[in-house]
């Protein structure tokens, strides 16, 4: 089972998160938060797998949250947004969410996001993960804060490097695996790899950082 933290303000909409959750057979939902504080104390006292998390809310936002979450390694966090937070989905992205999931999704998108998640592999939709991309890592880095340091990519393999090009271009494993020629297994162990030795914490911010470096 895959035990899901709701973190919403809202109790509508978090009840209906809940309810869509709890509508699969293999997941279910550990605890609701309706701020981010309250989300913090229950990730550390439920770990759940996948903490679902509004970035706007009470007390402590969504962003600040999740990088509590994440530094004491409680659970993947998968963001609820829409496309008009461009600070808070970066913020978000720094913070090392794992995910990201458009608050009209389906149900449908919203149970494969929480299973992707889950999985280690921090890809929502391809086409939501390319637009975020575009959105909030394709404009000049200037508008950012600090530009990412070439040097970073010094202890990538070549193949790494390839693999971290196609992860900024919001590939799935089994699309990098088709254009690169490999194992898909074998592309999931140099994602890993690449994550670990560039100190990120998620997918999404390798894309990031991928599209900041030009890769």
């Amino acid at each position: 089972m895959i035990r899901v933290l709701v973190a919403e303000d809202q109790s509508a909409v978090r009840a209906g998160l809940a309810l869509i959750l709890g509508s699969a057979p293999d997941i279910e939902v550990a605890g609701e938060a309706a701020d981010g504080e309250q989300a913090v104390e229950l990730a550390r006292r439920l770990r759940p797998d996948v903490v679902l998390m509004d970035v706007q809310m009470p007390v402590l936002d969504g962003v600040s949250a999740t990088r509590r979450i994440v530094a004491e390694q409680l659970a993947d966090v998968l963001v609820l947004t829409t496309f008009d937070l461009d600070e808070y989905v970066f913020g978000a992205l720094r913070a090392g969410a794992a995910g990201f999931l458009l608050k009209h999704a389906e149900a449908r998108e919203l149970l494969e996001a929480v299973r992707t998640v889950a999985r280690g592999e921090g890809v929502v939709a391809p086409a939501v993960t390319r637009r975020l991309i575009a959105e909030f890592a394709a404009g000049p880095v200037a508008d950012r804060g600090t530009a990412a340091d070439p040097a970073v990519l010094e202890d990538l393999t070549r193949r790494e490097r390839e693999v971290l090009g196609c992860v900024g271009e919001g590939l799935s494993n089994a699309e990098i695996a088709g254009r690169l020629d490999m194992a898909e297994g074998t592309v999931k162990t140099h994602v890993s790899r690449l994550l670990a030795k560039l100190g990120l914490r998620s997918r999404v911010q390798a894309a990031v950082l991928a599209r900041e470096l030009g890769l």
